[in-house]
């Protein structure tokens, strides 16, 4: 897949890709678990929200504290991100990684059972 997004520069996000970032933590909150992973549009592009947090992983900039306090509702209600220090945005990024990975691994697992359940011919194995 083509990566529209613009690169990181020494460690710096454009401003256009910090928008982005917090258009998918939004997109984020707001994911439904047996939903398809969010987009987000970016310059007339349709781009899933895992491809936005994985192009900012190794951003140092600070998150600014509107998004930190997005970032600290949406993404520390997970029991395993309780307590981790949420300073940059790479440190956000990451984060939203493993629960975009794991949000994914769940939808998949659902679709695999719903299909399985739903299927004509019994008899038959998946």
């Amino acid at each position: 897949m083509l990566n529209f997004l613009p690169d990181l520069h020494e460690g710096h996000a454009p401003i256009t890709l910090q928008q982005v970032f917090g258009d998918a933590l939004e997109a984020f909150d707001a994911w439904e678990d047996e939903r398809a992973e969010p987009m987000v549009i970016y310059e007339d592009q349709i781009i899933p929200i895992g491809i936005v947090f994985e192009s900012m992983r190794e951003c140092t900039d600070i998150l600014p504290r509107t998004m930190a306090e997005i970032v600290a509702d949406t993404l520390a209600r997970n029991p395993a991100t309780a307590g981790a220090d949420i300073l940059t945005f790479g440190d956000a990024a990451r984060l939203a990684v493993a629960l975009v990975e794991q949000r994914r691994l769940y939808g998949e697992a659902a679709i695999a059972a719903f299909l399985d359940h739903h299927r004509v011919d019994k008899r038959r194995p998946a």
